[in-house]
């Protein structure tokens, strides 16, 4: 890497990648294997301290930055998308909470999650709604002190384990509001079991963090358990979508640098025709050019970082940022199972793990179809297209 870090930032890179270090190939191709989450990699990373990195210090965090938040995302990225998964509710998913809590929910809601003591998962994606996120018609209707919420989500990560769940709901239907973005509310509150039928989905990669559809039959929330006014859901929401954009793709990153090792070190030792096969530009062509693309990602990243740090617009950075590392990240990988020829089809030489989960790149938390059109209408002044 070659930003321009400093002291702190690198004891921050450096402190995650020793925690990474304890837990080695092995352990999450058996994770990858036998679906068990990866309990001991979340508690390491939770006593370090990092589910706080960019917490407010009242509420026990560090009080750093989504540049902080993204080194550590970047290092842990090195490991796969299962070790991002199994973390990053915890480091970034309560910003919409940071942003719009009051100083009772602040209290009560972040430091248990910064110590790792609950674990969240995220409401909000619907089947017929997907990412038209004003479509959602998962219902929150007021009852008093409470409210009484009935709906479907899909493809909520970590709802087998989760004790909390940060929901996005509509008090008031679409129809009725004078913008489409109206009338939606978010809450932060309990999973209850009782209400919350939780049926996991099997899936293409990333076995060992379950993703599920959710059904929500007269889910009880306390009023209290609101974040931010009645029906500004969709601007709690949005706080949070610009931080999650650049940390996902700093995790990328991380991943397609761990892949692009892998291909290079290979290289270096593959012998045929009696010469490594790294001495063929076939072979250097590809892989030089992944890095370069790797590097210019990384400053696009770091530069909407920066940006959001300073309380200034980022949405054109942060979704470019999205795009470019995951396009490297899917690259690098399935460049890497090349380069391994048939041995890049077995699963001890991990590299078919790094491409199966870098497939995930081009769907979520939003397609690149939909980066491409905000880009095109945003900095090309192109009419909106959706």
């Amino acid at each position: 890497m070659g930003l321009d870090l400093t002291g702190e930032q690198r004891a921050i890179r450096d402190g995650v990648a020793r925690i990474c270090r304890e837990f080695d190939d092995k352990y999450w191709l058996a994770r990858d294997t036998d679906g068990r989450f990866p309990d001991e990699f979340a508690r390491r990373i939770a006593e370090g301290g990092w589910f706080g990195v960019c917490m407010p210090e009242a509420f026990g965090g560090a009080g750093l930055g989504i540049t902080e938040a993204a080194l550590v995302m970047q290092e842990i990225g090195r490991l796969g998308a299962a070790a991002v998964s199994s973390v990053h509710i915890n480091i970034f998913g309560l910003q919409p909470v940071v942003g719009f809590g009051t100083a009772e929910q602040k209290q009560r809601m972040l430091p248990p999650l910064i110590r790792g003591e609950n674990r969240a998962c995220f409401g909000v994606t619907e089947p017929d709604a997907g990412l038209d996120t004003t479509s959602i018609t998962t219902r929150a209707r007021r009852d008093g002190d409470r409210y009484i919420v009935n709906g479907q989500k899909i493809w909520t990560s970590t709802a087998q384990s989760a004790d909390h769940i940060l929901l996005l709901t509509r008090t008031t239907p679409k129809e009725e509001g004078r913008r489409p973005t109206d009338g939606m509310t978010v809450f932060y509150t309990r999973l209850d079991r009782d209400r919350i039928e939780v049926r996991e989905i099997a899936k293409m990669a990333r076995k060992a963090v379950d993703s599920n559809a959710i059904f929500i039959d007269d889910l009880e929330v306390p009023a209290e358990d609101r974040i931010g006014a009645e029906g500004e859901g969709f601007r709690v929401l949005l706080h949070g979508l610009n931080a999650e954009r650049i940390l996902v793709a700093a995790s990328a990153l991380g991943a397609a640098e761990t892949a692009l090792q892998k291909a290079a070190a290979y290289a270096r030792e593959r012998e045929v025709f009696g010469r490594p096969i790294g001495r063929n530009q076939a072979i250097q062509h590809p892989l030089a050019d992944i890095w370069m693309r790797l590097r210019a990602a990384e400053l696009t990243t770091y530069n909407a970082a920066r940006l959001y740090d300073a309380g200034r617009p980022c949405g054109l950075e942060a979704n470019s940022a999205r795009y470019l590392a995951g396009h490297a990240a899917y690259d690098a990988a399935f460049r890497a199972v090349r380069v391994h020829g048939g041995l890049g089809f077995a699963r001890e030489y991990h590299v078919e793990r790094f491409f199966r989960e870098s497939v995930l790149n081009f769907i979520a938390p939003v397609s690149e179809e939909m980066i491409l059109s905000h880009v095109a209408e945003k900095a090309l002044d192109l009419p909106k297209s959706y």
